[in-house]
């Protein structure tokens, strides 16, 4: 599964590598590589294989799941589309409360002690989706843990969320784009040893 959806997210351009002009990421990481997952729901076909993988994954990683909640704002619209394969609820959680109405952080009807997932586009730092999960936890959800697009697999990242006892289950790492981007000429080998010594020194 990991190697058909590096090969979508590659085949949809929603791979950047840019080593001479680096990105900045939401940490502040400077990196040479820039994953867009957004790109997904613009692609009929990499939709489709993406929100199947989300569902799959569900139901095979937390099978007691009772409804998904989507990160804001990017796993929004992953949850809501893997929720109806799923035939499940579905809300999302914001990065800080309304400032009208309800002022609501979390949207959706979350009854207490709902065993839930959450479904996030990409894990670099692992900071944004911890404080979606500690939200959950603190409305009385129980958070089974995270389903993700795509992980760098940092270090800190990884400690992070075993710190703060959540599991997360990528449908694609890091490890696996490169090697399959090498091997489809996306990048060459050298650009590839690269990018994993980026993202070992982080």
């Amino acid at each position: 599964m990991e190697q058909v959806i590096a090969h979508e997210l590659l085949r949809i351009g929603a791979v950047f590598l840019r080593p001479e002009e680096p990105f900045t990421w939401a940490s502040g990481i400077k990196s040479p590589i820039y994953c867009d997952n957004r790109l997904v729901l613009s692609d009929p076909a990499a939709r489709k294989v993406v929100e199947a993988a989300i569902a799959e994954t569900v139901q095979r990683e937390y099978p007691g799941c009772r409804m998904l909640m989507g990160t804001a704002t990017a796993g929004i619209a992953h949850a809501a589309i893997a929720a109806s394969l799923l035939d499940l609820p579905m809300g999302y959680v914001r990065g800080s409360a309304k400032g009208h109405g309800r002022e609501n952080r979390i949207e959706g009807r979350l009854e207490p002690g709902c065993p839930v997932v959450v479904v996030e586009d990409l894990i670099s730092t692992g900071g944004s989706v911890i404080d979606v999960v500690e939200a959950l936890r603190e409305a009385g959800a129980e958070v089974l843990g995270i389903v993700s697009i795509f992980t760098y697999g940092i270090a800190r990242g990884l400690q992070r969320l075993s710190d703060a006892s959540v599991r997360n289950c990528s449908l694609c790492s890091l490890d696996t784009l490169v090697e399959v981007a090498a091997l489809e000429s996306y990048i060459t080998p050298a650009q590839k040893e690269e990018i994993l010594q980026f993202r070992n020194g982080l």
